[in-house]
């Protein structure tokens, strides 16, 4: 069983996993929100550079190389960076530490127990449903990453028993780890027989709601079936037993209080042997 552990800093906090445990790396609750990556890769590794893209809820995944490393700024400038855009990055070098914010979605940190190098992927709904995480997983075994040697926690994330969809959005993202799904979900056939086998899986990513039209969804179920789909084991992922919807104490959720707060997770690649 996989432990999370609260860590301090300054007096604030932030959680590390058991199975991230060869990386400098942090899940980093509100209390950090006026810290930019820049400035937090100081508490994980003073010697790393920050690498960070202007999330867009898509499926596009960047090599750090490809995009400059983010330095301090005056806060009147912070603004001013200009992002690449993408949703995913991974690295191929020792120190780089890679960033991505959330504030509901799942934040996903992998690490690669034999060639060093780690990943951060935003993996909200759209995310999820064009399969970001398998195709970050995908690019890191262009670079000689292998299935079994890869950890991957999921942070603080909004949880499925709170999480309220349109039952179109539920099945769009669910279909992506059945064996047949339409090509298309067209039509409310379509949309409740994908529901009905979701509902019919182990631990279900979907679940019934009250209100017509609409389902709960735990998209990092769905994240956790697409990883199972790829050959990666149980022991292999850990996911944080911490709602962002439910912890207004530690987290902020854009669902809860529609503000565009964030709270970041980094993680810092290195040289392994």
């Amino acid at each position: 069983m996989h432990t999370w552990h609260w860590q301090t800093w300054q007096g604030c906090s932030y959680l590390t996993c058991s199975l991230l445990k060869d990386w400098a790396h942090g899940f980093f609750t509100q209390q950090f929100w006026l810290h930019s990556p820049e400035a937090l890769v100081m508490i994980l590794d003073p010697t790393a550079s920050a690498y960070r893209v202007k999330q867009v809820h898509g499926d596009r995944v960047l090599n750090a190389s490809e995009v400059e490393p983010v330095k301090p700024q005056p806060e009147s400038d912070a603004d001013e960076i200009t992002l690449v855009e993408a949703d995913g990055l991974h690295t191929t070098t020792a120190s780089q530490a890679v960033w991505v914010c959330t504030a509901d979605c799942t934040p996903v940190l992998i690490g690669d127990i034999a060639t060093g190098q780690v990943a951060a992927i935003h993996a909200g709904w759209r995310g999820t449903a064009a399969e970001i995480v398998p195709k970050t997983i995908a690019h890191l075994q262009r670079h000689g990453s292998q299935i079994a040697d890869l950890r991957i926690a999921m942070g603080p994330a909004i949880a499925g028993a709170v999480y309220q969809v349109s039952t179109t959005v539920a099945a769009q993202v669910g279909a992506t780890v059945l064996e047949a799904t339409p090509a298309a979900l067209e039509g409310e056939d379509d949309i409740e027989d994908t529901l009905k086998q979701l509902r019919q899986l182990p631990d279900a990513p979907v679940m019934e709601d009250p209100q017509p039209g609409r389902a709960r969804l735990d998209v990092r179920r769905v994240n956790q079936l697409q990883l199972s789909r790829l050959g990666i084991e149980s022991d292999q992922i850990s996911i944080a037993p911490y709602c962002t919807y439910q912890h207004p104490d530690l987290f902020f959720s854009y669902r809860r209080e529609r503000q565009k707060k964030v709270q970041w997770s980094g993680i810092v690649s290195q040289r392994l042997n």
